[in-house]
C-alpha cells in the first residue's frame, strides 16, 4: 500500500476557545513538516470558499448546530508555495478544489499553468508533483455566487441533473486549456439533457416552463455558464509533466469524458462498496487517457479515518479498547457539531468506516478492508484539534503500523522525528 495523508483543515473551537485563522495555518504546516519527516507521500488539503456564518444565519440555516468553518483552504496553490520550502519531499494536493468559482475554469487552468511555471524547477529537483483534484466543490451557496445556479424555471426543476453537466462544461474547458488549446465557449461540447436521465414528471414540468410538449421533447439543450471568444492561456512553455489530475467526481460517464483531453484520476472514499471501486478500476484501465500510462490501483487514492494507540505499557487488548473509545468519541464530538444530537445509528456507521486498535489490529483491519495495491488517504485529524493528537496519531501509524503492511524498517523511521 500507498500512503497520503488529508488533512480536513476546519476551524472549530478548541477548549471553548475559537483558534485564530492565523493559528490553524502555522499548525496546518507543522503538521504537513511532520508528514514529511514520517514519509507520507501526499498532503491533500480539504477546502471551501465563503464563510457559513451568513447561511447559519437564514431561516433554513446549512448546518444550525455547527460553530466554525468547515475548511479554511480557500487556494492550495498558495499553501503548497508555502509548504515546499518547509519540507523536503512531500506532495501537496487539493481535496477537492473548485474549479466552478473564483473565475471558473478559464482562471484556475491559467493560475495553474502559472504555479507550474514558476516552480517548475523546484519540483523536478524534489521530485515532487502539485496534486490538482478538482470538481464542484462542496456548497452550492458558493457555486451560487459565482454564477452557477439555476437561470431559469426549467433549471430549477431539473438542477439536479443539470449541475452535473455544469462540472463537464467547467472539466472540459479547464483541461483543454491547461493542454495548450486556443478555444471559446462555442467549442465546447454542448449540454444536452436526455429525458431518461430524470423523472418524468420533472421533465414534463420543465417542458412546459420552456414552452415545449413532454412528449415530442426528448432532451433539451442549455445554454453555456461560462460565455468567452476563443483564447489560449499563459504561460504556456512549461509542461505538464509535473501535474497529477484527479476527478473528484462519482460519475462514471464524466470520469471516461475527463480523460478524452488528459489523464485524469479519480478520488474515491472508504465508504464506497467494493463492487463499485472494482467497476472503476475495470472502467478507468480502459478510458485512461494514454498519456498517462497505464492505469494502476494507486491512481485512486481512498480516504480511511485511523486512530491508533501505543501508549507504553498496556496490552493489545487495552489498546484496542482506548482506540476505539478515541474513535467514538470523535464520532460524537462530530454529530454534535453537524446536528446538534447524537444519532446512535450514524455513530455506528461512522464507527464502521473508520479503523481503530493497537498496530497489529489496525494493520489487520486495512489488509481485510483494502487492496494491497491501494493508495489510503489517511485521515488523522478528524474531529481533532489538538497538533500534538494528530501528530501522535501519525506518528504512530507511521512508526508501528505501516512497517507490518509494506516491509519498512522501523528504526528508519524512528531516526525522522523524536
Amino acid at each position: 500500500m500507498q500512503f497520503d495523508v488529508f488533512f480536513s483543515f476546519s476551524k472549530m473551537p478548541a477548549g471553548g476557545v475559537m483558534p485564530s485563522d492565523a493559528d490553524l495555518y502555522d499548525r496546518l504546516f507543522r503538521s504537513m513538516e511532520a508528514a514529511d519527516d514520517l514519509g507520507y507521500e501526499r498532503a491533500w488539503v480539504g477546502e471551501a470558499h465563503y464563510s457559513l456564518a451568513p447561511e447559519q444565519g437564514k431561516a433554513d440555516p446549512l448546518l444550525p448546530h455547527f460553530e466554525g468553518e468547515l475548511c479554511i483552504n480557500t487556494d492550495i496553490l498558495q499553501i503548497a508555495a508555502a509548504a515546499m520550502p518547509r519540507t523536503r519531499r512531500i506532495s501537496v494536493g487539493s481535496a477537492i478544489r473548485n474549479i466552478l468559482v473564483n473565475g471558473g475554469p478559464v482562471a484556475h487552468a491559467e493560475m495553474v499553468r502559472t504555479f507550474l511555471t514558476i516552480h517548475g524547477a523546484e519540483l523536478r529537483r524534489s521530485g515532487r508533483k502539485l496534486h490538482i483534484g478538482f470538481g464542484a466543490g462542496r456548497f452550492a451557496y458558493a457555486n451560487a455566487a459565482n454564477g452557477v445556479e439555476p437561470r431559469n424555471e426549467a433549471e430549477r426543476i431539473l438542477w439536479s441533473a443539470l449541475r452535473g453537466l455544469a462540472l463537464r462544461e467547467a472539466t472540459e474547458i479547464f483541461l483543454r486549456l491547461l493542454r495548450g488549446e486556443t478555444l471559446g465557449s462555442k467549442d465546447i461540447t454542448p449540454k444536452v439533457l436526455h429525458r431518461d436521465k430524470v423523472k418524468a414528471e420533472d421533465w414534463a414540468r420543465a417542458c412546459a416552463a420552456l414552452g415545449k410538449e413532454a412528449a415530442e421533447t426528448d432532451a433539451l439543450t442549455f445554454a453555456p455558464y461560462w460565455n468567452f471568444d476563443p483564447l489560449k492561456i499563459i504561460p504556456a512553455d512549461e509542461g505538464l509533466e509535473n501535474l497529477v489530475l484527479v476527478l473528484g467526481s462519482h460519475d462514471p460517464e464524466l470520469q471516461a469524458f475527463a480523460n478524452r483531453f488528459l489523464p485524469v484520476e479519480v478520488f474515491n472514499l472508504s465508504v464506497t462498496p467494493d463492487a463499485v471501486i472494482d467497476a472503476t478500476h475495470d472502467r478507468m484501465a480502459r478510458c485512461f487517457h494514454p498519456e498517462g500510462g497505464k492505469w494502476t490501483r494507486n491512481r485512486m487514492p481512498r480516504t480511511v479515518m485511523i486512530f491508533v494507540r501505543t501508549d507504553a505499557g498496556l496490552d493489545e487488548a487495552t489498546l484496542d479498547a482506548l482506540a476505539e473509545q478515541e474513535a467514538k468519541e470523535a464520532m460524537i464530538a462530530y454529530w454534535n457539531a453537524m446536528e446538534g444530537t447524537v444519532d446512535e445509528e450514524k455513530v455506528r456507521k461512522g464507527m464502521s468506516n473508520a479503523v481503530y486498535g493497537c498496530p497489529a489490529t489496525v494493520a489487520a483491519q486495512l489488509q481485510a478492508r483494502f487492496h494491497p495495491e491501494d493508495r489510503l488517504m489517511t485521515w488523522f485529524d478528524f474531529n481533532a484539534r489538538d497538533l500534538d493528537v494528530v501528530t501522535r496519531r501519525m506518528r504512530d501509524f507511521a512508526l508501528h503500523v505501516r512497517p507490518l503492511l509494506s516491509g519498512e524498517c522501523v528504526s528508519t523511521l524512528q531516526t525522522v522525528m523524536p
